[in-house]
């Protein structure tokens, strides 16, 4: 895992998806795109937040702490790469 500061690009909204360690079967999920500060072509990524994490509020500009999780799966002889928002703070203004 690896904690950045990162600039919030925008924000999904959260929807249920299965999930076999939740309770009663689902859990709640919302996609973030966040990116590197320093300029116009900073690296950026997509990230998952879950449960309770995906009904936070973030806005395009803001100034957050993350700790992003990244992992790989394999589907289908396919190779994907998960990146996981296990943590976010917004840093006040």
């Amino acid at each position: 895992m690896e904690t950045r500061i990162l600039k919030v690009v925008r924000q999904g909204e959260a929807f249920s998806v299965q999930s076999a360690k939740a309770d009663g079967g689902q859990i709640q999920k919302c996609n973030i795109v966040l990116k590197e500060l320093g300029g116009k072509f900073e690296n950026e990524y997509v990230c998952a937040m879950l449960g309770n994490l995906a009904a936070c509020r973030f806005y395009e500009g803001d100034v957050v702490i993350a700790t992003l999780r990244f992992s790989t799966h394999e589907y289908q002889n396919q190779v994907f790469q998960e990146i996981l928002c296990t943590d976010i703070v917004k840093v006040n203004k």
